[in-house]
């Protein structure tokens, strides 16, 4: 690769000729060491630019600069579309990425607050008599030296008992009184094994004798016998050798080991999760537990609030007396863990304690943890590629956010942040919009300079948001025709609390992060009295692999390959459907398996998915490529935008009625077959919005939302929230969990809680109409609330 030369030290980032996805040949300058702000409507371009050239291209040239190991990745994975870059330093990205799901991650271990913590109790812990100091290893519960060994360190074990797993004691074996046992032939194996090995398999369970009874259930014995099967009429079958697995292990393998969601699932109901006893739920050995800091043990500490434990530690200093002798080591591992434990509760995560397992926070918690610990990392003269850091956060909080992103910044560093958040996009140094609108119909740069600048840009979305002057007009409150009484609630930090939703409106749930929401619309259920249904509409991804796409989720590539099955050239070939289908062998690329990526291992960073090198992602074989449809193959169709694609089926009504619910709620510009792995939290809670929008409801439905506006631009979050009105007016109930008080303002019903987060919030504030709570003494949302209410032009 040939490398312009620096001229020394280019105060600007110089992107030429950028073709990421769905950018033209984008030249953009963006200065280093400011604040930079990338917007556009969703689809626009803006991630393409900011992450999928810009910090590719960095992460790019670190992997060149590595080894020649990592150089060959680059040609599997692809180097980023793009002429040339100049003036670029490496990058640092904060993405918001999905929690791995393992419950040995937690808070403490993402921000390394749980090392201080093990080390404080290592060196300054106060341990029994005579016994020897530890190290460090030896209270986490993540290593073979501290792991409680009756728990292996996850702090619950699983048991089942006999009543779990035969809950019908009057069947017999044959008739199923094993309920935890497969269905199917596994499940006839395993009954055809024990006939072979002398039980009775006809005889009522209870009536079996109970030694019988505990060896089936219960036995670590795996005998081997010939079974001879009962010949069907007309099936020849031969005498095979049977391995017997009990039913606690045949559940407990299951629930460890199995890739499939829904067998882990079935396994679940057959076993109790329970405390361990040896540890107490503690994770720890006995000799980690016996030693005590500021008269706590180590998982007594881990299990606090941060706010609550900076508060120990001040106490715990203060009483060991500055300078004394012996205290240094305390000294400077309290100073440097009240120095971390400050940087992540002015993000607002006060609330969390650092034995909170990762995969339970969002998105925007678990990025604003990454964004404390850079903090605290001390690099400078990189440059920050953030993903939405506004998402998920109360008003209150975005404040403290872009008191950190200047803190950063002031460090010496370049910070670029993708996002819809207009209070962000004021505070910038720099904007670069992309637009006008998304998809094909984006991916030029509108603007790239100050914030004032796109004011005079007409055909920006972005400016027309930001720069609005007109006065906001009150919406008329609808009257509710009921209520839905909830509580009282004592569940997470909700204690004693009672709320009512009304039905037939608009009903929106406020409050700082933490202070209890998802919790209070979490006891929404279909038990409660005037709900016919209730949809949830949550942010988890719509499936976990390339091979779930929004075409497959929706149900809508049924219709299309039956449109293919149908054509002249697939007939005279004996095409069927499953032809067209990448999921079954036939007509699918076998070397992806109908994929259209090939996972690429990297030894030393997440793995990574690269095109086919046979069907270029295609996911089909040439001969099925071969039939077409007005010119289009099925392949064609997937990479169609969901805009083109309904003026592609204009004259199919079953594809066009998914397609038109998708355009209504700003879904337009994704593709076909765009996997599930490239879609956002909100791009897939819209998607499950749409499929419920195309079926036809009669009688009365109550649908919840966990943030719908997240991540989403102020044009499309119009778009959305329209939906949502028009079902409310089609005689449907609406809850929202909700930080955007453009949408707040225009509620029939809001509910507050808080006051703060964690064990200072939990308890309704307010509630009442947007006026109302608008002016609620004690609310950290009112004052937020009252700008966007208030008639006055905003400014």
């Amino acid at each position: 690769m040939h490398s312009r030369p620096d001229h020394g030290h280019d105060p600007f980032v110089r992107v030429r000729g950028a073709r990421e996805h769905n950018l033209r040949g984008v030249d953009v300058d963006v200065p280093r060491d400011v604040l930079a702000v990338f917007t556009g409507v969703s689809g626009s371009g803006k991630s393409s630019l900011a992450f999928g050239t810009i910090y590719a291209e960095a992460q790019r040239r670190y992997f060149e600069s590595v080894a020649p190991y990592a150089r060959r990745l680059i040609h599997q994975v692809g180097a980023p579309k793009v002429g040339e870059i100049t003036g670029l330093p490496p990058a640092v990205s904060l993405q918001q990425r999905r929690a791995a799901p393992t419950s040995r991650s937690s808070v403490g271990t993402v921000t390394t607050l749980s090392n201080s913590l093990r080390m404080l109790f290592s060196r300054a812990g106060d341990y029994p008599p005579g016994a020897e100091r530890l190290d460090s290893d030896a209270f986490s519960p993540n290593t073979a030296a501290g792991a409680c060994p009756g728990c292996h360190g996850l702090g619950r074990v699983h048991r089942t008992t006999e009543e779990l797993l035969v809950p019908d004691p009057s069947l017999s074996i044959r008739e199923g009184a094993v309920a935890a046992w497969p269905g199917a032939w596994q499940g006839k194996n395993l009954r055809d094994v024990l006939d072979a090995l002398g039980h009775d398999v006809d005889r009522p369970w209870r009536e079996l004798p109970r030694a019988d009874r505990e060896w089936i259930l219960f036995t670590d014995e795996q005998p081997v016998v010939t079974v001879h099967p009962v010949r069907d009429a007309g099936r020849i079958q031969r005498p095979y050798q049977g391995t017997y697995m009990s039913a606690r292990r045949y559940v407990m393998k299951t629930f460890a080991d199995s890739k499939s969601p829904a067998l882990r699932t079935k396994a679940e109901r057959f076993l109790t999760s329970e405390p361990c006893p040896a540890c107490g739920g503690s994770r720890l050995r006995p000799e980690a537990l016996a030693v005590t800091f500021a008269g706590r043990t180590v998982a007594e500490l881990s299990a606090l609030p941060l706010t609550d434990l900076a508060r120990c530690l001040r106490e715990a200093a203060a009483g060991s007396g500055r300078g004394a002798a012996g205290a240094q080591p305390a000294e400077v591992l309290t100073d440097d863990l009240l120095a971390r434990i400050a940087t992540i509760t002015e993000l607002g995560l006060g609330y969390l304690a650092p034995d909170r397992a990762t995969p339970t926070l969002s998105a925007g918690e678990l990025q604003r943890l990454r964004l404390a610990t850079q903090l605290r990392s001390g690099l400078f003269g990189v440059v920050y590629v953030l993903d939405e850091p506004s998402a998920g956060l109360h008003p209150a909080d975005t404040e403290a956010l872009l008191t950190v992103l200047d803190r950063l910044k002031a460090a010496g560093n370049s910070v670029f942040v993708v996002e819809h958040h207009l209070d962000v996009m004021r505070h910038a140094d720099w904007l670069v919009d992309v637009g006008p609108r998304a998809g094909e119909h984006g991916g030029r740069v509108l603007h790239s300079g100050p914030v004032a600048g796109l004011e005079a840009v007409a055909e920006s979305a972005t400016a027309r948001f930001l720069f609005d002057r007109t006065p906001v007009t009150p919406r008329q409150v609808r009257t509710p025709r009921g209520r839905l009484k909830v509580g009282p609630v004592s569940r997470h930090n909700l204690r004693d609390v009672t709320a009512e939703f009304p039905l037939g409106a608009f009903t929106a749930v406020t409050g700082v992060s933490g202070s209890g929401k998802s919790t209070l619309i979490g006891e929404l259920t279909e038990d409660l009295a005037g709900v016919d249904r209730l949809v949830c509409v949550d942010q988890k991804p719509i499936g976990r692999t390339p091979r779930s796409n929004l075409a497959t989720y929706t149900g809508l590539f049924d219709v299309v390959r039956k449109v293919f099955a149908g054509t002249d050239e697939a007939r005279a070939r004996g095409y069927g459907v499953g032809r067209f289908s990448f999921n079954v062998a036939g007509g699918r690329c076998e070397t992806c398996q109908g994929e259209g990526f090939v996972s690429v291992e990297l030894l030393f960073l997440p793995s990574t998915y690269a095109p086919c090198p046979d069907c270029g992602g295609a996911r089909y074989n040439p001969e099925t490529l071969q039939v077409t449809h007005r010119g289009l193959t099925v392949a064609d169709v997937l990479d169609l935008t969901v805009e083109a694609a309904a003026a592609f089926f204009a004259d199919t009504p079953a594809v066009l009625r998914s397609l038109r619910t998708l355009l209504d709620v700003g879904l337009g510009y994704l593709r076909l077959g765009q996997p599930a792995t490239e879609l956002s939290g909100g791009e897939a809670q819209r998607i499950k919005l749409a499929g419920e929008l195309q079926r036809v409801r009669r009688g009365h439905t109550l649908y919840l939302l966990d943030e719908p506006t997240a991540g989403l631009h102020p044009a499309d979050v119009e778009v959305l929230v329209g939906r949502l009105h028009e079902l409310v007016d089609a005689g449907h109930s609406v809850v929202v969990v909700e930080h955007d008080m453009s949408v707040v303002a225009g509620a029939d019903w809001v509910i507050d809680l808080g006051p703060g987060g964690g064990t200072e919030g939990g308890r309704v504030v307010a509630a009442g109409t947007p006026a109302e709570v608008a002016a609620a003494a004690n609310s950290r949302t009112a004052p937020y609330l009252a700008r966007a209410t208030s008639p006055r032009a905003r400014p």
